[in-house]
């Protein structure tokens, strides 16, 4: 009987042991978390925003012309033609016209383009320079503002400068094609003003308006116009409330600005947009003029900085644009 026993027990155990073996690589309790850790590789800038040395390049007090066109109250970017020597381009935030307005140096009305099938749902900044075609001069527009950070993606507009050879007040050009680049931050949605394109590389950033600080953002180039591009966050800077920036033509200088303060770097040879950010800037010249400052952007032959401002909320006051020249 003993012996009974002992054969049972033992063939239950190799059964076991048989079943056992069959499902050696199954997990009954995987781990809670399998996902790959990912670094985070944003910098941090160290300075001090309230120990700055003054940028002496430009002029302290600007040259200050009224527009020709009045009726633009909420200006937000400006930007330079690069194709066209004294032309400027602006527009307008939030809920206005699918427009961006043509003006000049001396604020003449100098047409407008209408960017077709495309609506400003919070367009906030603009720059001009390089993109896909080599010679061409590309428009870039930036459907970036997101006040209670609302939307899944940002958009920027690209589109070739148009032949403005000829324009005056009465031009209206058209910009039916138009390549749509939509940007998806990668830890869901926030508000952001600036645009920056890096003429060197084509590579377009993003910077942040948040209280006390600023995300830098890029998306390298090539930019899909096809796909959701994930941003990929770079630096993380201590600027208050960022409202606009620009890179040179020459890609040397860049320029951010909130509504009270302008901030220079001169870029060093062969430094990123994102390195040079993390050194410390230069407190530019900014007169304070402006009710509401928003854009600024870099004359294209380098001759100095222009900077536009809000007015709707402050009746009596008149669209205007600022010139620092370069002494």
């Amino acid at each position: 009987m003993n012996c009974v026993y002992t054969c049972l027990l033992l063939s239950g155990m190799a059964a076991l042991m048989a079943a056992c073996g069959k499902d050696s690589n199954r997990v009954s309790n995987p781990p809670k978390d399998t996902t790959a850790v990912v670094v985070d590789t944003v910098k941090t800038a160290n300075y001090d925003l309230s120990f700055l040395s003054p940028c002496t390049l430009f002029m302290a007090t600007p040259q200050v012309v009224i527009t020709e066109r009045q009726d633009y109250e909420e200006l937000s970017g400006v930007a330079a033609s690069h194709a066209y020597r004294g032309l400027l381009y602006v527009h307008e935030d939030s809920g206005n016209s699918n427009e961006v307005y043509v003006t000049d140096s001396k604020g003449a009305n100098r047409g407008t383009l209408v960017l077709d099938g495309i609506v400003n749902r919070d367009w906030e900044d603009i720059a001009a320079g390089p993109g896909p075609e080599k010679g061409k001069q590309y428009i870039y527009v930036a459907e970036i503002g997101d006040n209670n950070a609302a939307y899944r993606s940002v958009y920027v507009y690209r589109f070739p400068e148009p032949d403005l050879s000829a324009a005056n007040a009465n031009t209206v050009i058209h910009i039916t094609a138009v390549d749509k680049i939509e940007l998806v931050y990668p830890h869901g949605a926030v508000n952001a003003e600036t645009l920056l394109l890096d003429p060197l590389s084509n590579d377009v950033y993003i910077a942040t308006k948040e209280v006390g600080t600023s995300t830098l953002y890029i998306a390298r180039y090539p930019q899909s116009t096809t796909a959701p591009t994930t941003l990929v966050a770079l630096d993380k800077l201590p600027f208050d409330h960022l409202t606009a920036g620009d890179i040179s033509a020459d890609g040397t200088e860049i320029l951010l600005r909130n509504t009270g303060q302008i901030w220079y770097w001169k870029r060093q040879p062969g430094e990123t947009i994102w390195a040079a950010l993390l050194r410390k800037p230069q407190d530019a010249p900014y007169a304070g003029n402006e009710r509401q400052g928003e854009g600024i952007g870099f004359a294209t032959d380098g001759s100095g900085y222009i900077t536009d401002s809000e007015i709707k909320k402050y009746p009596g006051e008149k669209v205007a644009l600022s010139f620092y020249k370069r002494k």
